[in-house]
């Protein structure tokens, strides 16, 4: 499989949008749109895959973050501050993970006690989100800057919230890394906007 595709590259940035909706909506109203949801949460636990899109069980499951991606490129959609806030803070945490070795050991034998307990109860359940949550409260969320979610502190207060929205930004960073496998980097979103909005209108026609 080749990963170096603008294709590959739009999909992941893709995954990094739709988790800043994600965290947003959950901080702001305590729920989320869930096909979303459990596509950007299935990615954590998708280690081996045919396709970037398989990793995100499909393209149907991103189409949230495909289209908030477009909109914002496009500028249809009015610029998001906090969602750009929480998608450029999981970009430069996945950078600063990428040289803890022994923080990624940790996340990976975390993330296979996810695999095991999503099979026997289900990949939303609750024991699920809130293991993916401690993986990502005791790993990357030490590593500074933390990300800094605002919100309704009544649902953000609540345990199974902040167990999803911790779960999501861990997702978030699966994305950042995705994004850089595959050949992403600051300047080439940049200066391929055009590029990448091309394949975004052509990915969403796919759903």
């Amino acid at each position: 499989m080749e990963l170096n595709t603008i294709t590959n590259q739009t999909i992941a940035l893709a995954g990094i949008a739709q988790v800043a909706v994600l965290v947003q909506q959950l901080a702001t109203t305590g729920t989320c749109d869930q096909q979303a949801m459990e596509a950007s949460i299935g990615s954590i636990l998708k280690i081996d895959s045919d396709s970037v899109g398989d990793i995100y069980g499909g393209l149907a499951g991103l189409k949230l973050g495909l289209e908030q991606l477009d909109g914002q490129i496009t500028g249809e959609k009015a610029p998001n501050p906090e969602q750009a806030r929480y998608a450029a803070a999981i970009v430069f945490l996945e950078r600063r993970l990428s040289d803890r070795k022994d923080m990624l050991n940790t996340i990976q034998s975390g993330i296979v006690k996810a695999q095991a307990q999503s099979e026997e109860f289900g990949l939303l359940h609750g024991n699920v989100l809130a293991n993916l949550g401690s993986l990502y409260q005791s790993t990357i969320s030490t590593l500074q800057p933390r990300v800094m979610v605002n919100g309704d502190q009544t649902y953000l207060a609540r345990p199974d919230i902040a167990s999803k929205v911790r779960a999501l930004l861990l997702a978030g960073v699966r994305s950042a890394l995705l994004w850089r496998q595959c050949g992403g980097s600051r300047w080439k979103f940049i200066f391929y906007r055009k590029k990448i909005q091309t394949e975004l209108q052509y990915l969403l026609k796919q759903i």
